[in-house]
């Protein structure tokens, strides 16, 4: 196996070993082996803990896209690049480092449907989950459902404390919550307790300014949003349906026409 970086081995078996949690070896495994004389063996223990390494985060990696219910197959891999402007491209791309989960931001992708709002979001997804990071994908109604139910048998505390283990949550179509005072209420709770703590991925058909057929309440809607754009990506996804086209395309006349974007 090959190296990974041009660290010395001796570096970066201590290094290895710490992320491994075995402070005393990452201490002791390297000057023992210099005392004693086999320092040769540094390139080939190198190359196990590398090994173990990988093994290590793809067993993870495993574990967090089965529980991230993430669509299969709606990946960076099958999005159709060519629909998509190049800077909203770019864009993805670098949302898809994570660096703004780690600073606990939102990303916010607004759009009529079809535009490709819930594919993008779960590429996104499955790229986090490559970096490490534990992800939810869930339809915002049902989520909303499951917390009303928890809130009728006093476990709402405890629901939301299980959905804090997630980085990152994403809600897709917001706009289709019911609106009933009970389910605005735990949706704002869910986005209260994530704010600056945790991150949200909300797609949506409605643009800020219709979010008040959301949460109805003007003061309400305006402290949403308050908090979702606080530490936010948005990103505007317009141009023809993905259904319209290909519906175009069985007749024998579809125009391929990049969707737009404004970032």
């Amino acid at each position: 196996m090959k190296r990974k970086d041009t660290k010395p081995s001796s570096e970066r078996i201590q290094e290895l070993l710490s992320g491994f949690r075995l402070p005393t070896l990452a201490r002791e495994m390297v000057p023992g082996l210099f005392k004693t004389g086999h320092e040769n063996v540094l390139p080939v223990l190198e190359d196990l803990l590398e090994m173990e390494s990988k093994d290590r985060h793809d067993r993870r990696v495993q574990r967090l896209r089965q529980a991230s219910h993430l669509p299969e197959g709606k990946t960076f891999d099958t999005l159709e690049r060519t629909r998509f402007s190049q800077p909203l491209l770019q864009k993805l791309d670098e949302l898809a480092s994570g660096d703004w989960v780690a600073q606990a931001g939102n990303v916010l992708i607004f759009g009529l449907p079809g535009r490709g709002k819930s594919h993008v979001a779960s590429a996104l997804g499955h790229a986090l989950t490559e970096r490490g990071y534990a992800v939810l994908f869930t339809p915002t109604f049902r989520l909303v459902q499951e917390l009303l139910a928890a809130k009728r048998d006093l476990e709402l505390p405890r629901a939301l404390r299980k959905l804090d283990l997630f980085d990152v949550i994403i809600l897709d179509d917001i706009g289709y919550v019911q609106q009933a005072p009970e389910e605005v209420e735990v949706l704002f709770t869910l986005m209260a307790e994530r704010y600056e703590r945790r991150s949200l991925l909300i797609t949506s058909n409605l643009v800020f300014s219709e979010w008040d057929r959301i949460f109805r309440n003007p003061m309400t809607t305006a402290a949403a949003i308050d908090r979702l754009v606080h530490h936010s990506v948005i990103l505007e996804f317009t141009g023809r349906t993905y259904r319209g086209d290909k519906a175009q395309e069985r007749l024998g006349a579809a125009q391929p026409i990049p969707a737009g974007s404004s970032l």
